[in-house]
């Protein structure tokens, strides 16, 4: 069985103690430090220290994030117990994150949008040198994104596994 990690895209403060961290698929979620804090007191330093607090940044091509040797967290660790938020940006994805979550070819994003499946202004949009495309564009053109299947294949899969009798018992 896979295990699917939630990438970090971007991460900063809203709050004093407060991350928000955006994920690979555009989703954002806010994570308290001081709630952390309490659970694993060795953390306690680290909120001690705003100086060292600043220097937060995305590590392990956004497996996690870190502040010097001492102190990280994981990516799942922010998916699974931070708190999701919405903002103006929801729901857009760089091409080259689109590719990256749905498998394909960043040619043939291109090539949607040159061909009107993908619709410039409404589904697309070009800012300078970079395009950003909806999720639910992507969705429509090209379904699911890969790990949504991948999990979907996997749940599915443990059915029928546990559906299946185990033959020779007896």
């Amino acid at each position: 069985m896979s295990y699917i990690f939630h990438k970090i895209k971007s991460v900063g403060f809203v709050d004093k103690f407060i991350l928000v961290a955006q994920f690979e698929d555009g989703i954002c979620k806010i994570y308290d430090l001081k709630k952390l804090a309490e659970n694993v007191p060795a953390f306690q330093s680290l909120l001690n220290s705003p100086e060292l607090l600043k220097k937060v940044h995305i590590a392990g091509s956004g497996f996690g994030i870190v502040w010097n040797d001492e102190f990280d967290l994981s990516c799942n660790e922010i998916w699974e117990n931070g708190k999701p938020i919405s903002t103006p940006f929801d729901n857009f994805l760089g091409l080259s994150d689109a590719t990256e979550l749905w498998d394909l070819n960043e040619s043939t994003l291109r090539k949607a949008i040159s061909y009107g499946k993908l619709k410039v202004g409404l589904d697309v949009c070009n800012y300078g040198k970079q395009w950003v495309v909806t999720k639910q564009a992507m969705i429509r053109e090209f379904g699911e994104p890969r790990l949504y299947r991948e999990n979907q294949e996997n749940e599915e899969s443990l059915e029928v596994a546990e559906k299946t009798p185990i033959y020779g018992k007896g």
